[in-house]
């Protein structure tokens, strides 16, 4: 892809990683099985090529693993308005470790979870954060996403250059998909936001108080 991310601008480098998209993405066609109510931590936490996304006390007693989607209205939702209190009472209280892991429904999803590995560092989180935001601005608007998409990005730091290199890097691409056919194929995630709290699948709708009624006792010990 090299030699084609260099004569690749803006929109025109857009529409090829969504081309590409549509030919490696394996999620067209994710089973749509209802997943089992409790995982293995062991193999829930098992390290994979790709890094992952986390907030909070890596010794924490409590773990919580979200599977969401850029373009999930839901997953926007709890990222505005559920997130910050459980962010505020567990995470940075050291009581509870929130690792977000990426599982685009679609590949506009997967676009913007490119970007925001490609920020990088201490800006990967707030970006997500941006993108969930504004998704109404880039997710669901008629015509093309790119201006608004760039427009997020260089809040981030990027540059047209970078933008398009990051929508081109086919290993990152690979590594998010496959992220999400290993979370379907062996957690049985088949829709976002899917959340795991030491493994135990959280079955209500992903209110603080849902989240309470489930790490409470984990953080009691019983």
């Amino acid at each position: 892809m090299n030699y084609i991310a260099k004569k690749l601008s803006g929109a025109s480098a857009f529409l090829a990683v969504l081309a590409l998209l549509s030919l490696l993405a394996p999620g067209a066609a994710l089973a749509q099985k209802k997943g089992p109510a409790e995982v293995s931590v062991a193999d829930l936490m098992k390290p994979t090529d790709l890094s992952d996304i986390s907030l909070g006390k890596a010794d924490a007693k409590v773990t919580v693993v979200e599977y969401g989607s850029m373009t999930c209205g839901h997953c926007a939702n709890f990222a505005t308005k559920v997130f910050p209190d459980l962010k505020t009472k567990y995470i940075d209280s050291g009581k509870v470790r929130f690792i977000f892991r990426e599982f685009p429904l679609d590949n506009l999803a997967a676009a913007a979870s490119m970007l925001a590995r490609c920020a990088g560092g201490d800006k990967t989180f707030p970006m997500i954060e941006t993108l969930y935001e504004k998704q109404g601005d880039w997710a669901f608007t008629s015509g093309n996403p790119v201006p608004k998409l760039f427009d997020i990005a260089k809040q981030a730091g990027f540059t047209q250059e970078s933008f398009d290199k990051c929508l081109t890097d086919q290993k990152l691409l690979d590594q998010i998909t496959g992220q999400r056919s290993r979370a379907n194929e062996a957690f049985g995630v088949s829709a976002t936001p899917t959340f795991f709290v030491n493994g135990k699948r959280l079955q209500e709708t992903p209110t603080v108080a849902a989240f309470e009624k489930v790490i409470e006792p984990m953080l009691a010990g019983n």
